[in-house]
């Protein structure tokens, strides 16, 4: 799940507070022993932060590939059609980061994981332009306290239904599609 979420890391986070609010934010995966670590930021002038409750749980949804599913492919006429997909929810408790020096690491953090070609410049930006972009952010970490895997993958299908359906995904000119069925294939083949 871990590799799932690294490799799908823009992720939605949902809060409950005064309502459910939801964001969609890039998240770095971190493993240190057992423990599972989210770090992100989001926007000042995005209110959902001040929902952040370090004793109430959230919710961080990774979505990976999904895809319609024809009942066609499937050996019976009494079908209907459906949707394939993978995610992983991960449930856990938030912890604001507000030290200047810690916000900036984890933006290195960050640039690292996504773009680490221009780690360096920015580590070369300006300091009072940095300091500007820092107080514009909220910086956070979320530690996972439950992971679900969710996936429907055809699983109560025949096997010659689920070859039709990996046929069908492979064919498709939808990239998501394409992935589904590589994990069909990992399942199933």
């Amino acid at each position: 799940m871990l590799a799932f979420m690294a490799a799908n890391s823009f992720a939605l986070l949902i809060t409950e507070g005064s309502e459910l609010k939801a964001t969609h934010l890039p998240f770095v995966v971190q493993k240190n022993g057992d423990k599972i670590r989210l770090v992100s930021h989001m926007a000042k002038a995005n209110p959902q932060w001040k929902e952040f409750n370090g004793d109430k749980e959230l919710l961080v949804v990774f979505h990976g590939p999904h895809a319609y599913i024809s009942p066609t492919l499937y050996e019976k006429k009494e079908n209907v059609p459906t949707w394939n997909y993978l995610a992983v929810h991960a449930y856990g408790k938030v912890k604001l980061i507000s030290d200047e020096a810690a916000v900036k690491e984890l933006l290195g953090t960050m640039i690292n994981t996504y773009e680490k070609t221009w780690l360096k410049e920015y580590k070369e930006l300006p300091a009072d332009y940095l300091d500007k972009m820092v107080k514009g952010i909220v910086a956070f970490e979320i530690e996972v306290t439950r992971l679900q895997g969710k996936s429907k993958l055809s699983q109560n299908k025949t096997a010659n239904e689920k070859q039709n359906i990996i046929t069908s995904l492979e064919k498709s000119a939808d990239g998501q599609a394409q992935e589904l069925a590589k994990q069909m294939k990992k399942k199933y083949q």
